[in-house]
């Protein structure tokens, strides 16, 4: 298994390590995932993000180029901002989601999954055709959420505490650069912030040094996406799912969409435009689970008669509600009838509810 440059900060942390796509990860420290789900929701969490791919795109086609794979609006992002995308195939589905940041002078950086980021580097040197892609191999990538995250991270990085939702910087911290997004995937406030490898560890100290940065691993990690209502690839994505049936078409701004001004000319324009007029048969959707009992991906959705209309892609007991909550995809034509899961063989009731699950606290100004 591979290393991350912070391999060592966890195991003196006292972080119980897994395999986790490929790499040694921490997947709790001795706080155990409830408290320290709990404490990212009430004070920082530190994670330790480096396994994901770090990517460099430069060239006076760039933006062009990015276009024609990704069904967004690359061209009209405003300088050192980010944005999320998807990689899609010809009949609509997902190989990747990812992140993209415009740092102008026609370049473009990019984070893509770490299960994924083989595949992603080799589709984008065969897709961008006169555009140099660059694997970022020399620089950590840790991510800091929480209410308390702002202001712990200013006390390092003076400044960042302006920065708005989906905004980007790069800042000088004891002499070297680091690029700070205001962004995450545990739907609270905070950064992520790649960092050289040789000041990562120096770096994360210097965070949870103080008194309301604690390290957070893989466990807790999961449920915050989940209550945050986020898709994790491989599970709540896949090449089968288009971004309709995901119910992620906010990603797709208006000027991609049919009238739009550079609607369609991407990888699989014809599906999910076409569904994007007319709807799609299934749609991720969120549930609250009636009870105490956890329901896990791979559990059915089913009518009161027992009728198969969909599938759990993830769940879990989520900390912050007390309760049970899953995503799941489901037929559209049911998804006004009364649902449960099928556990067992004992119908457990489901709630249909709006997501996120617990409200994103994003720094928007």
């Amino acid at each position: 298994m591979k290393r991350t440059p912070l391999y060592q900060a966890h195991v003196d942390a006292g972080a119980r390590m897994v395999e986790f796509a490929g790499y040694e990860m921490p997947v709790q420290y001795p706080l155990g995932v409830k408290k320290e789900h709990l404490w990212t929701r009430s004070d920082a969490g530190l994670f330790d993000v480096s396994h994901m791919g770090q990517v460099i795109l430069k060239g006076e086609n760039v933006k062009d180029e990015l276009e024609a794979i990704l069904p967004v609006d690359v061209k009209g992002l405003p300088l050192n901002t980010q944005r999320y995308g998807v990689f899609t195939t010809e009949t609509g589905g997902i190989t990747d989601d990812l992140m993209f940041t415009n740092w102008g002078d026609d370049c473009v950086y990019m984070v893509v999954n770490a299960a994924c980021k083989e595949q992603d580097v080799a589709y984008l040197k065969s897709s961008l055709k006169t555009t140099e892609v660059t694997v970022v191999e020399d620089r950590a990538l840790v991510a800091i959420q929480g209410p308390k995250a702002r202001a712990a991270t200013a006390n390092l990085l003076p400044g960042v505490e302006q920065m708005l939702f989906m905004q980007s910087a790069k800042i000088i911290w004891e002499g070297v650069e680091l690029w700070v997004s205001c962004s995450g995937y545990t739907g609270e406030d905070g950064y992520e912030i790649s960092v050289p490898n040789d000041s990562a560890a120096v770096f994360c100290k210097a965070l949870t040094g103080q008194a309301e940065v604690e390290w957070i691993g893989l466990g807790a990690r999961d449920s915050l996406r989940l209550e945050a209502g986020l898709c994790l690839y491989g599970h709540d994505l896949d090449d089968t799912t288009t971004p309709v049936e995901a119910s992620i078409t906010w990603a797709i701004q208006k000027v991609r969409r049919q009238e739009g001004e550079r609607a369609g000319g991407f990888v699989g324009a014809d599906v999910i435009l076409s569904q994007l007029d007319s709807g799609a048969s299934r749609k991720r959707v969120g549930f609250v689970v009636e009870g105490k009992a956890p329901v896990r991906e791979g559990v059915e959705v089913v009518t009161e008669s027992g009728e198969a209309v969909g599938v759990v892609t993830s769940g879990g007991f989520a900390p912050t509600l007390g309760q049970p909550i899953i995503m799941a995809y489901v037929s559209s034509s049911h998804l006004e009838t009364p649902l449960f899961a099928s556990l067992r063989g004992k119908l457990i009731p489901l709630k249909a509810t709006k997501m996120p699950f617990v409200t994103a606290r994003y720094f928007r100004g």
